[in-house]
């Protein structure tokens, strides 16, 4: 069954509903699985609920069908979501254009080249979708599609 994994901030921001409403159509498009996730920085009071998560993301767009909410603590955001990509074995992975921002910064501190879209690939062999800020996807092909 064909896996797509959206990370979110909450309470859910502008950019995150758009990341958000990407990945469900694409969940929809390929018959998919949609894990939802959320990061809880361990350097932050602030604890969100899977509950919480689910109940934002259903207000915000109804029941989505197939679809999981898992909320991890990490030290890392990026990090954290890398580790959950891996464990569900994504097929597609659905970020905010300012999430591949952040780990561009996290990638260049490891290697000399900033493509995440292309690390992320080679790492996890999954799709990137990237969402800009006025809602259009960007693709990156899996590295098997290369």
């Amino acid at each position: 069954m064909p896996q797509v994994v959206v990370p979110v901030r909450y309470p859910l921001t502008k950019d995150s509903r758009r990341t958000l409403a990407e990945a469900i159509k694409i969940a929809e498009e390929d018959d998919a699985d949609l894990t939802v996730l959320h990061v809880n920085l361990y350097q932050n009071s602030t604890r969100v609920s899977r509950a919480e998560l689910k109940r934002a993301v259903e207000e915000a767009f109804g029941h989505v069908p197939r679809s999981r909410y898992i909320v991890r603590s990490g030290m890392l955001v990026e990090e954290t979501i890398l580790d959950e990509v891996a464990a569900n074995d994504a097929d597609v992975v659905v970020i905010g254009s300012k999430q591949a921002s952040r780990w561009r910064k996290m990638v260049r501190r490891l290697v000399d080249d900033p493509d995440i879209e292309r690390f992320l690939r080679e790492e996890l062999d999954c799709d990137i979708v990237t969402v800009s800020s006025n809602g259009a996807p960007r693709h990156s092909p899996s590295a098997s599609e290369d």
